[in-house]
């Protein structure tokens, strides 16, 4: 389908409304899963599609928070592993709730957050302060931003990170001040070199002591700042205030909201991204009433957005397992993500993850799918708790043509060509005689494809 480059804002921003010509069905439920979340199986497309897909957007941001029980089972997990002492371990912890939380648009936002606000175990060695990070970051995920920004500029795991464990008004340290301004909330050419000098100063006398954020009010400047414009004797909140507070901060957030629930490429002009960034200042810059509009919108139910995106290493291999309702080892999948670039707790740099194209080449083609091999070899790895033949034929499914229709409602974007997939059931009937090992060969070839790559 040809894409129109230019896009009205007003249309863009409208509740999408189902038509005959393109109506709410598994398709479209299972494109909104895949963003707001990671995927759903065929049963849960169905309750989507019995409803209508604002009453679905409702449901996934009303699910605000992790349900008691599930956060019970979940921190226990985590809390074993901290006992270890080991970060790549704890990744595991990550994993298990990417995979078995009901909260899925919250857990899709905190990994956006771990992104934006990134912060790397390879420096922070602290597994603990990890994972306080962790749950400071799903405790705010779809709340107020200025709260947000003010809890992670006295997070020890960032402090740490950004080299600012103590922040002497004799010699301040000028990193968290420049990220602030320039990666978290306002983007470049938005501040000048005077703002970072300046705001720095006000974050003198914070620093960690024992694992925790205290201010030394003995280390802290007092005198008068200049910010952005704005003259003080301004501290640390009252600078993160300031920043957080200028009109396109919410442009700057939109944008960035835009391309990991959206689309890689879009192009996001000022005129189209005045609404989202409109909606939130009204808002009080609440993150949640932001996402409501995007996934309910136009633009993301059209042709601008669908199969526009490249998978992440997590949307590829959370999204077949929530996809299948699969399970697997916890850990496996942790190193595995790790190997091909999105290593939970270990992001590449402070800008995070690039994403788009740059989750694509030629090792991470080869990473990809020697990763699904290894999951699927594993006998950890179950389909509704048992084998996958035995989880298709509970849906009726017994031989590789209506395996791959399964395959291709759950798990792509995008149908796949008819000569790969004649090309698919040749390969299955040249395979030997046990099924479950054709099944599997067969899932890996689907998930081996180019088209799987897209979300």
């Amino acid at each position: 389908m040809a894409v129109e480059t230019k896009i009205d804002p007003i249309w863009a921003w409208q509740p999408f409304t189902p038509s005959d010509s393109q109506p709410w069905d598994r398709s479209l439920a299972a494109h909104l899963y895949r963003r707001a979340g990671f995927g759903a199986d065929l049963q849960l497309l169905d309750e989507a599609v019995a409803q209508s897909p604002h009453d679905v957007v409702d449901e996934l941001i009303a699910l605000n928070l992790e349900t008691s029980d599930f956060r019970a089972v979940a921190d226990s997990l985590a809390q074993t592993l901290l006992a270890g002492g080991d970060p790549m371990k704890l990744s595991a912890a990550w994993v298990y709730r990417l995979l078995f939380t009901p909260a899925q648009l919250l857990e899709k936002t905190t990994l956006f957050w771990h992104g934006h606000f990134a912060t790397g175990a390879d420096k922070v060695k602290d597994s603990a302060m990890m994972w306080r990070q962790n749950q400071l970051l799903r405790r705010h995920a779809l709340g107020d931003f200025q709260a947000l920004a003010q809890a992670i500029a006295k997070d020890p795991a960032m402090l740490i990170y950004l080299d600012s464990t103590s922040n002497r008004k004799s010699h301040p340290n000028e990193n968290f001040a420049r990220e602030l301004m320039e990666l978290f909330c306002l983007g470049e050419g938005h501040y000048s070199e005077t703002d970072v000098v300046e705001l720095a100063r006000c974050f003198t006398g914070w620093e960690i002591r024992r694992d925790r954020f205290r201010k030394n009010r003995y280390q802290h400047d007092e005198g008068e700042k200049s910010i952005l414009g704005k003259r003080g004797a301004f501290d640390g909140e009252q600078a993160v205030e300031i920043v957080v507070g200028r009109d396109d901060m919410p442009r700057f957030i939109c944008r960035k909201l835009a391309r990991y629930f959206i689309a890689d490429e879009l192009e996001l002009t000022d005129d189209l991204i005045e609404i989202p960034a409109a909606t939130m200042r009204e808002n009080n810059l609440q993150i949640a009433p932001v996402l409501k509009l995007m996934l309910s919108s136009n633009l993301f139910f059209s042709a601008h957005a669908r199969a526009r995106k490249i998978k992440s290493p997590v949307e590829l291999v959370i999204g077949m397992l929530r996809g299948l309702n699969g399970t697997t080892n916890s850990q496996l999948v942790a190193r595995g993500l790790r190997d091909i670039g999105q290593g939970l707790f270990y992001p590449p740099n402070v800008k995070g993850w690039d994403g788009g194209r740059a989750w694509i080449n030629s090792s991470t083609v080869l990473g990809r799918a020697n990763l699904f091999e290894k999951l699927l070899s594993d006998e950890d790895t179950k389909f509704d708790g048992r084998s996958l033949t035995q989880s298709l034929a509970d849906h009726d499914i017994h031989d590789a043509d209506h395996a791959i229709d399964h395959f291709e409602h759950c798990l792509m974007a995008v149908p796949i060509n008819p000569a790969t997939r004649r090309q698919l059931n040749v390969q299955f009937g040249s395979l030997g005689k046990d099924p479950e090992k054709n099944y599997r060969r067969l899932l890996h070839a689907v998930c081996s494809l180019p088209e799987f790559q897209l979300a």
